[in-house]
């Protein structure tokens, strides 16, 4: 038997050690997801929250024990407490941030190259996402964008595991039914 890390294990070591390809690739992995994640609970905020949950992450790997499944289950649950934070301030500033339309008309919004790669569909599919009930939106983009289990959901969102997969799939239901209704209006 050979003691040989599968290389994902590598890529963690070799991150949590500070290698810089490593977190490099964890990067590339990681980050899209916790964006989309992010933009679909708090899309006002998800550069800025994603940016700040990846450096809490790179700091907090060389403490991390576990696989990416586990990796991952972390990843979104620091997002997620992230996004709470925030609103717990937002709730004591009182204040209400411009809304995106109205900064496009002032220049560019972001990475066009990272826009064109994303595509219609995924941005369509995320913003009828975004249109679902807070807890059902979480959910659905934690078990889909997150690649998470049922239990590893529901340790992140403080739910039984029962709650969500009722939340998840009522929101299945109702998004089934938008996108019915699209192609009979469309």
């Amino acid at each position: 038997m050979t003691n040989e890390l599968d290389p994902f294990q590598e890529r963690l070591t070799g991150a949590a050690a500070g290698e810089e390809l490593a977190l490099t690739e964890l990067y590339r992995d990681l980050f899209p997801r916790l964006l989309r994640y992010i933009r679909t609970i708090e899309p006002r905020e998800a550069e800025d929250l994603a940016s700040d949950v990846w450096l809490e992450i790179a700091v907090g790997l060389a403490r991390f024990s576990g696989g990416e499944t586990a990796l991952r289950a972390w990843a979104f649950t620091i997002a997620r407490r992230r996004v709470i934070d925030l609103r717990r301030r937002r709730g004591r500033r009182n204040t209400e941030p411009m809304e995106a339309d109205r900064l496009a008309a002032h220049g560019p919004s972001g990475d066009v190259e990272e826009e064109a790669m994303t595509g219609l569909t995924t941005r369509a599919a995320l913003a009828r996402i975004a249109g679902l009930p807070r807890d059902q939106a979480e959910i659905i983009v934690l078990r889909v964008l997150g690649g998470l289990s049922v239990a590893e959901v529901a340790a992140i969102v403080d739910k039984q595991p029962g709650t969500v997969r009722v939340l998840q799939h009522r929101g299945l239901r109702r998004l089934a039914k938008v996108i019915e209704k699209e192609r009979v209006t469309g």
